[in-house]
């Protein structure tokens, strides 16, 4: 696990947004967070980047949609988009005026 994560780190993209406009973009710290994730530290990791745990959740459930059929899948789905959405959403917003 170590070697698959310390390889991800060397393949990791730039953030276009910053580097040509100077801004953060609402997706960045995405992929940091995610590799602090998988490196087991969960706190740095919802600390870069909050929305990562709404998401993750969201996809979690649409792969266990697919397997298992659930009653009213669609309006969960619906409410795990906006809540990671709205996540992404105030993050984003919060990193724009706290920075």
């Amino acid at each position: 696990m170590f070697l698959l994560v310390k390889g991800l780190e060397d393949y990791m993209l730039p953030c276009v947004t910053k580097k040509y406009f100077g801004i953060d973009c609402i997706g960045c710290g995405l992929q940091r967070s995610a590799l602090l994730f998988l490196k087991g530290q969960f706190v740095d990791s919802f600390l870069m980047y909050p929305a990562l745990y709404p998401m993750l959740l969201f996809f979690a459930f649409l792969i266990f949609d697919l397997f298992i059929k659930i009653k009213h899948s669609e309006k969960i789905k619906l409410a795990l988009a906006a809540f990671t959405i709205l996540a992404a959403v105030t993050n984003y917003i919060l990193k724009l005026y706290i920075n």
